[in-house]
């Protein structure tokens, strides 16, 4: 467990944007990418509703943080 963190601008607050980013990571790293990311914890906002895309072209689970 590394409790690293990683943060990139995006344009906005789309899962559009959201995903953009994702992609510049993952080509970033290519073959590495599942050895470094192997989980992302998200919160339940609207522009990370698409990584379940991320868990499907990757072997990355994507969790979502409780508000509570």
């Amino acid at each position: 467990k590394t409790r690293q963190f990683f943060m990139i601008k995006i344009e906005d607050k789309t899962s559009a944007s959201v995903m953009k980013a994702f992609d510049k990571l993952r080509e970033y790293y290519g073959s590495k990418w599942n050895q470094i990311f192997k989980s992302i914890t998200t919160d339940n906002g609207s522009e990370f509703a698409d990584l379940s895309d991320l868990e499907q072209v990757s072997k990355t689970l994507v969790y979502y943080a409780h508000p509570y």
